[in-house]
């Protein structure tokens, strides 16, 4: 076995052991800090258009993840999806949703750095995992260019990439496959590994915590206080019509 093949082996083992112990840990010891650091008191102009962008961006990107990686080829072209359909809607919906998630991340960036409030709660860690984070929107970009025949040779990495990453959760690991992938797929993959390992302790931990119960929960009605004029009781002033 080839020393390159023995890290694609070993790694993402490495890598969901972070995870996981990484996680537990935090819970267990900074449950008060599981969250965001929401800033949207300091400003709010700015995160009203980066917020959805890169969060909306990020969910598109992640669905053709699980899309390409955990899905085979047999099974989308038993369902009639041919690989240059496969390939044409992947480039087009990845290269949208990439461009997305750049573009709100480097509206939310913009907005740390230039807001005093907001630049003086970031935190070393947050600025090690907005770097990771944007190295890897980038190199997804750039490897979706690359292997998609628009710059450069295309590479099919249903054969190679998503063999290895199916391969993890069987206790089966494929480094060989990977090993074949072009350096941009195995950059990466790397690069993924590395912001997958630093989520623990960053503010990244909030994704493991939906806010499923908002579906659920009872409405909570907002009123402003009744301010009377004097000598009226109060509740008496009559109330303006709303929507």
């Amino acid at each position: 076995m080839s020393a390159a093949a023995l890290f694609w082996d070993i790694t993402p083992y490495v890598t969901i052991a972070i995870l996981l112990v990484g996680s537990w840990w935090r819970y267990r010891y900074d449950k008060f800090g599981w969250t965001t650091r929401s800033s949207q008191l300091y400003e709010s102009r700015l995160l009203r258009i980066g917020s959805p962008l890169f969060h909306f961006g990020i969910l598109v990107v992640i669905f053709g993840h699980v899309i390409g990686l955990l899905i085979p080829q047999s099974w989308t072209s038993a369902l009639g999806l041919s690989q240059t359909g496969y390939h044409i809607q992947a480039v087009t919906l990845g290269s949208i949703a990439g461009i997305a998630t750049l573009g709100g991340a480097a509206i939310l960036l913009y907005r740390r750095r230039t807001k005093g409030p907001v630049f003086m709660a970031t935190t070393k860690n947050d600025k090690l995992m907005y770097a990771v984070l944007i190295l890897a929107i980038v190199a997804g970009l750039a490897t979706t260019l690359l292997g998609s025949g628009v710059i450069g040779e295309e590479h099919n990495y249903r054969e190679t990439v998503s063999v290895w990453f199916r391969s993890i959760f069987v206790l089966q690991p494929d480094g060989e496959a990977m090993a074949q992938a072009p350096l941009s797929f195995q950059i990466h993959a790397v690069i993924g590994m590395a912001l997958f390992a630093l989520w623990p302790f960053t503010r990244l931990v909030h994704a493991f915590s939906a806010p499923f119960g908002y579906l659920f929960r009872p409405y909570i009605v907002y009123r402003s206080r009744d301010t009377a004029r004097p000598g009226e009781p109060v509740g008496s002033r009559p109330h303006r019509r709303g929507w």
